[in-house]
């Protein structure tokens, strides 16, 4: 009876590797562009392509980018907006209902402005109170 070792020095086409590569499934403007771009350079000449359609289309993809932009910024400054609601609640006294389901009360000894999901409070020693669950601030 015969044995059989295992397989040395395989190789495997890197198109076939499992990696941590996530294909992007959206086109950002760089790549429209381009590939409008090659569009353009590759059409047939003796074919009637309105020019128009590539200036409305460049339009909508600018006015995309806009609005884009606007939202990116409306999330930035609702971010500062809630850190700055947040760091004047420092030294008022609050309530909040506790995990035990009983209403708490406190004095605001401190913000904490690192979380990724917003400010969070320090009330009365006890910290990470997200200041949305607040019932009443005095």
């Amino acid at each position: 009876m015969s044995s059989t070792s295992g397989i040395d020095n395989t190789y495997t086409n890197p198109a076939y590797q499992v990696g941590d590569k996530t294909p992007s499934s959206s086109l950002d403007k760089n790549g429209f562009l381009k590939m409008l771009t090659e569009q353009i350079k590759n059409q047939d000449p003796t074919s009637g392509q309105d020019p128009n359609q590539y200036f409305q289309t460049i339009s909508q993809m600018t006015t995309v980018e806009q609005l884009t932009n606007l939202a990116q910024q409306s999330v930035t400054q609702l971010a500062q907006a809630a850190n700055s609601n947040a760091t004047s609640l420092i030294g008022r006294t609050v309530s909040y209902i506790g995990k035990d389901g009983l209403p708490v009360s406190g004095v605001v000894d401190a913000v904490d402005l690192t979380g990724k999901t917003g400010p969070r409070l320090s009330v009365a020693g006890v910290a990470g109170i997200d200041p949305t669950v607040l019932t009443t601030v005095k």
